[in-house]
C-alpha cells in the first residue's frame, strides 16, 4: 500500500522533527532519559518521539523545546527564532509564525504569537479553525487555555461536544482526548496557551 501525498508530507515533517530533536539532544551531552526527566516526560514516551513510533503534539514540542533550551520553531523547521532585545518583545501581526504540525487539517492555522520571547513561562498561538475535525484527538501533556477570539467553535472534549462564542474561554487537561472546529458561517478564531512546563506523561 502506497502513501498518499499528505501522508509523505506528514512523515517528512516528522522525521526532519525527529532528526532535530536528537541532534541537539546529542550535542548538548543529554542521555534520552536527561532529556525526558527535563521535558517532564517518561524515557519510553521521549523514545517513540525520537524513534517516529508517536506523533508528538504541539504541547510536546513546545516542553522539549525548552528544555533543550530552544524555540519551538527550530525543533520544528530548524530556522532560530529572532533576537530578543531588552526584555520586552511585541510581536507584529504580520510577523507571527505559522507552525507546520502533522495530522492538522488543511484549513486550520497556528500562528505562534510570542516566539521571540526567550525567557517565556508559557507559549500562546493564534488558532484559525477550519470547519472539520482533525482525523483524531490531539492529547498532549499539561494544561490548556482556549479563549475564543472571533466566531464559533464546536469543541469535544472526553467524547463531549460544547459550543463556545466570542469571549468564552475553556481551560481544561491537555491529556484528555479533545479538538475542535470552526460552527457556523465563517472560521473561528482562538487564542491558545500552554504552559512550557508540562506533567509527566
Amino acid at each position: 500500500m502506497t502513501m498518499n501525498e499528505p501522508d509523505i508530507k506528514t512523515r517528512h515533517v516528522l522525521e526532519g522533527i525527529s532528526k532535530r530533536i536528537r541532534h541537539f539532544r546529542v550535542q548538548q551531552g543529554l542521555s534520552m532519559s536527561a532529556l525526558a526527566k527535563k521535558a517532564g516526560f517518561t524515557k519510553s514516551y521521549m523514545s517513540q518521539i525520537e524513534n517516529l513510533k508517536r506523533e508528538p503534539t504541539i504541547g510536546t514540542l513546545v516542553s522539549i523545546a525548552h528544555a533543550l533550551g530552544l524555540d519551538v520553531f527550530t525543533i520544528l523547521s530548524g530556522e532560530k527564532s529572532f533576537e530578543e532585545e531588552e526584555g520586552l518583545v511585541i510581536i507584529k501581526k504580520a510577523d507571527r509564525r505559522e507552525m507546520i504540525i502533522p495530522d492538522m487539517p488543511s484549513d486550520t492555522k497556528f500562528e505562534s504569537i510570542n516566539h521571540t520571547k526567550k525567557d517565556r513561562l508559557l507559549d500562546g498561538y493564534v488558532l484559525t479553525s477550519g470547519f472539520e475535525f482533525a482525523e483524531e484527538p490531539m492529547p498532549h501533556e499539561g494544561q490548556e487555555l482556549l479563549f475564543i477570539l472571533e466566531g464559533k467553535q464546536e469543541f469535544i472534549y472526553n467524547g463531549k461536544s460544547y459550543i463556545l462564542e466570542k469571549g468564552d474561554c475553556a481551560c481544561f487537561d491537555g491529556q484528555i482526548p479533545h479538538y475542535g472546529r470552526s460552527f457556523g458561517k465563517k472560521k473561528s478564531q482562538a487564542l491558545v496557551v500552554f504552559p512550557l512546563q508540562s506533567t509527566k506523561s
